[in-house]
């Protein structure tokens, strides 16, 4: 789709009333949101309009079946004043994916990046200019009909709000601390972890919480079938450089498909250093971390990039992990991509959208 959308502007901004000196993540929302509905068979009506609140009624589908779907990405804006999307056309895939699971007609995908693009650029003053700041991107599907019935719903609404905000881990690129998790599952073989959807998340607040005040930042989750296989971390993908080679987990429908992840991959192929996507145990992970083959591990994600490993609770005890902070892989693909995130370097993928 190439045809205009409408813009409803707001009557007065908000950006006043906002301190970019002191953001939070996902706690402000900016002046305006896209929305278009499914009826009838079709995705209709693109608009943006003012944020604000949205009515739904109580029999409204998603907020009883949970029939829904959402995606997330930033904006960066660079020292030359240009506002860059990371990777939105792999985004929409993603998106479209997790639709088919959960019975949702898929939003056609260059729609949904010409919508962003059109958003985001009506909002630019919004893309905020300190370093480790963006605006980040988020689009969201739900079920509209309002039945009872336990079945797909015939209407939808597509959302997608921006907002500016810091780094993820309010310390910035610092260790984090994980603990392995044995007693709750976060995805099982011919579920939905592959999918970016609410469930996931909500199954994931408990045992988080429970670690959060057992001292840990997020949860390592492994396997749902024989708890001995690492999968990913809370928000995050998860790799482990193990001697010579760094090692993740294969995607195979119990784990995100992560954006960040598959830039990583790229540039680890294009640095010659050797990756491997295979099963890995927990077991493996202590051994490696007390036989000194450990020599660092790493999420990805959207929100946090490249978030360093310093402490894995398993069983009662912590293992620390080998935080090369300054010259390991991990920091060296942390500021790569921020790097080409904020128009520092070439982007030698084609990875970047720039807004016109």
């Amino acid at each position: 789709m190439n045809s205009t959308i409408p813009v409803q502007p707001i009557v007065e901004s908000r950006i006043n009333q906002v301190d970019f000196d002191n953001l939070g993540f996902g706690n402000c929302f900016s002046d305006h949101l896209f929305t278009m509905d499914y009826r009838d068979g079709a995705w209709r009506d693109p608009r943006i309009e003012p944020y604000g609140p949205m009515t739904l009624e109580p029999g409204t589908a998603a907020l009883h079946y949970g029939q829904l779907v959402f995606e997330g990405l930033k904006a960066f804006r660079g020292s030359d004043g240009q506002v860059r999307l990371f990777r939105p056309d792999a985004n929409a895939a993603r998106l479209y994916h997790s639709c088919e699971r959960l019975c949702i007609p898929p939003v056609d995908r260059g729609l949904f990046c010409q919508a962003i693009e059109t958003l985001v650029a009506v909002d630019r003053q919004w893309v905020p200019t300190r370093p480790g700041q963006a605006l980040y991107i988020r689009p969201l599907i739900l079920g509209t009909e309002a039945h009872l019935d336990v079945r797909p719903s015939r209407e939808y609404r597509l959302i997608i709000m921006t907002s500016p905000v810091r780094e993820y881990f309010a310390g910035g690129f610092s260790p984090i601390a994980l603990k392995v998790e044995e007693r709750y599952t976060r995805a099982a073989p011919g579920g939905m972890g592959f999918a970016k959807t609410a469930g996931n998340y909500a199954a994931s607040l408990l045992p988080t919480a429970e670690a959060q005040a057992a001292g840990y930042n997020q949860v390592l989750w492994l396997d749902g079938r024989e708890h001995r296989y690492v999968e990913e971390v809370g928000q995050m993908n998860i790799f482990f450089h193990l001697g010579a080679k760094v090692v993740t987990a294969p995607l195979g429908g119990t784990i995100l498909p992560g954006v960040t992840r598959d830039a990583v991959i790229t540039l680890l192929n294009e640095w010659r250093v050797p990756i491997e996507e295979r099963p890995i145990t927990i077991d493996e992970v202590i051994d490696a971390s007390k036989n000194g083959q450990l020599h660092e591990a790493f999420g990805s994600g959207t929100a946090a990039v490249v978030a360093p490993i310093g402490r894995l609770g398993y069983r009662g005890e912590d293992h620390t992990v080998p935080a090369a902070m300054e010259n390991g892989l991990a920091r060296r693909l942390y500021d790569e991509i921020l790097c080409i995130q904020y128009g520092r370097i070439p982007d030698r993928h084609g990875w970047l959208h720039l807004l016109t």
